[in-house]
């Protein structure tokens, strides 16, 4: 007979992955609470409409519970918030994403809108990396500055350690062109966090360790 303290309990087969994580400079407060197996419930509030819009689809199509908060030196430009906001959002998945035991690592995804076509890859490699094009046909969205969408995801990418490959393939209309890379990038990476049943509690590397 199996002794029960052998059986792993359901709360170390399915642990809590939640993080919160605060970030204050002299620019920016951000706090961020994320839960990678919520239902894609989002508050949002970072003084800039349209990039909250874009946060809403990591949530929505993530099915990520995010909420942030931040009150950024907006009077200056967006440049402060849009860039911590990312830092603390990677900061945040790198807790509540823990050891990866069990997850499939790798996702990727297209995602059309209209006219637009996008394609993301994400690898939680430990290593950051960000590749990215988007040929943006306009320089702002809704007082968005699109420059600043790398900022976010470089910020991201280097608080997480993942491996992110960006491409807009096809677009004419700069929120299509946007709106499509940030829905891709909230499938891949709802592929990427998947438990994988086949491999629960394997670090899915041959090194033994992400």
């Amino acid at each position: 007979m199996t002794s029960s303290a052998l059986v792993p309990s359901s709360a170390e087969l399915c642990p809590d992955r939640t993080a919160e994580v605060s970030r204050t400079t002299a620019e920016t407060r951000v706090t961020v609470r994320v839960n990678l197996d919520g239902t894609g419930a989002a508050s949002l509030h970072t003084g800039i409409g349209f990039f909250d819009h874009m946060l809403d689809q990591i949530a929505r199509h993530g099915l990520i519970d995010l909420q942030i908060d931040c009150d950024g030196d907006l009077h200056i430009d967006g440049h402060h918030t849009v860039e911590d906001v990312g830092i603390t959002l990677g900061q945040a998945f790198a807790r509540a994403v823990g050891d990866k035991k069990g997850i499939r690592r790798y996702g990727h995804a297209y995602v059309p809108l209209d006219e637009a076509l996008s394609r993301v890859v994400v690898d939680f490699s430990g290593r950051p990396g960000l590749h990215l094009h988007i040929p943006f046909t306009a320089g702002s969205i809704g007082g968005f500055d699109t420059q600043l969408t790398y900022e976010f995801f470089q910020g991201f990418v280097n608080h997480a350690g993942v491996t992110l490959h960006i491409d807009n393939l096809k677009g004419i209309n700069a929120h299509h062109q946007c709106e499509t890379v940030f829905k891709a990038f909230a499938r891949a990476l709802r592929a990427a966090l998947e438990r994988d049943p086949r491999a629960a509690g394997v670090i899915p590397s041959t090194k033994g360790s992400l």
